[in-house]
């Protein structure tokens, strides 16, 4: 009678199938020392937690299905069954974590949708004796070499100078630089 009784209790422990949520918190303690480094590698992080915890759902949804039929033939099966909704509330709680990330990372990197980078080519010059050849960098899409005659068509918006973290100089046609560019004076 007492190993029924023991078994009983350990059933009704059991009610308690399942792990308890454990939501990460939105705003963290170390998010001020955070670089941009250290931002994208806990978003990435964070969206590979949220698709294992997806898959998780799924499994803990299937598993309650087969303990809730087998319930019907062995209704102390049904105490086994975890409705705690550990997942949607921890996937909740990343969304969230992944939404303050990515302001805090527009506010400390400047990261808007990456503009593309072309390569503009030299102008072809005869070469001078002992001159050393120009080094063309990358300059934002849409952009023109500050030395670039300014042509602009009738209609178009005014062109801006603008003056990229590593000092190279480029126009646009618009009235802001792009991020993390800032307005040539």
């Amino acid at each position: 009678m007492r190993f029924y009784a023991l078994i009983g209790a350990s059933l009704l422990l059991a009610a308690c199938a399942g792990r308890a949520p454990n939501p990460v918190a939105v705003v963290q303690p170390q998010d001020r020392y955070m670089d941009c480094a250290a931002i994208s590698a806990e978003v990435q992080a964070n969206n590979k937690k949220i698709s294992e915890l997806g898959g998780d759902e799924g499994t803990k949804v299937a598993q309650n299905v087969i303990v809730g039929v087998a319930g019907l033939v062995i209704p102390i099966l049904w105490f086994g069954m975890d409705f705690q909704g550990t997942a949607p509330k921890e996937i909740a709680a990343l969304q969230s974590r992944q939404q303050y990330l990515g302001t805090m990372a527009e506010a400390r990197c400047g990261a808007v949708v990456p503009l593309p980078v072309q390569n503009i080519p030299p102008t072809p010059q005869a070469p001078t004796p002992g001159a050393v050849p120009a080094v063309v960098a990358p300059v934002p899409a849409g952009a023109t070499p500050v030395s670039a005659p300014a042509t602009a068509p009738s209609g178009a918006q005014p062109e801006l100078d603008c003056i990229d973290p590593a000092g190279i100089k480029y126009r646009i046609n618009g009235t802001a630089c792009p991020p993390p560019s800032v307005p040539a004076n």
